[in-house]
């Protein structure tokens, strides 16, 4: 009889995520990327992910993925798990009501109240996961914007490659 995280693996392996020229994810040919940001989709991946052999798999991917060279992996144990070895780590912060507006943007009709009690929860679940790599640059992005997030990662990149 299959466990719950042995077809949980399985599932993952069979069913492999694409990220195509067009900025759309897709898992096994069907678009997922509006989806992926639902929130019942938020509350499940904790339990999905604390399966020690799913995660095996998402840090396979995610390695073949970086070893493709010049990709931006995301992700709260990539610099320390995942690609510890990589060029550049950026380790990104903001202060909980901020984290909660930004959320919003995806969540149009959720409250933020409710925004940030998942967000605090998913931090407590995660924390033993969630640290930042020890060479890894910490940047605070509390008050910016996208645009000024990319310019400094971009100035990070091109201090580290010369």
């Amino acid at each position: 009889m299959a466990t719950v995280a042995g077809t949980l693996e399985l599932l993952a392996r069979e069913h492999p995520v694409s990220f195509e020229a067009d900025g759309q994810v897709e898992i096994a040919g069907t678009v997922v990327t509006t989806q992926m940001r639902a929130p019942e989709i938020d509350r499940l991946v904790p339990a999905v992910a604390r399966h020690p052999a799913v995660r095996e798999v998402m840090r396979e991917r995610q390695r073949a993925l970086g070893a493709e060279g010049d990709v931006v992996i995301e992700g709260r144990d990539i610099g320390s798990v995942v690609a510890p070895a990589a060029e550049v780590k950026v380790f990104l912060v903001a202060d909980e009501a901020e984290r909660a507006r930004r959320r919003s943007h995806d969540r149009p009709g959720v409250e933020a109240a409710e925004l940030a009690a998942d967000l605090r929860a998913r931090d407590e679940r995660d924390a033993v996961n969630t640290q930042a790599a020890s060479d890894a640059v910490v940047l605070d992005t509390t008050g910016l914007g996208v645009d000024e997030v990319v310019a400094r990662i971009e100035e990070l990149v091109s201090g580290r490659r010369g």
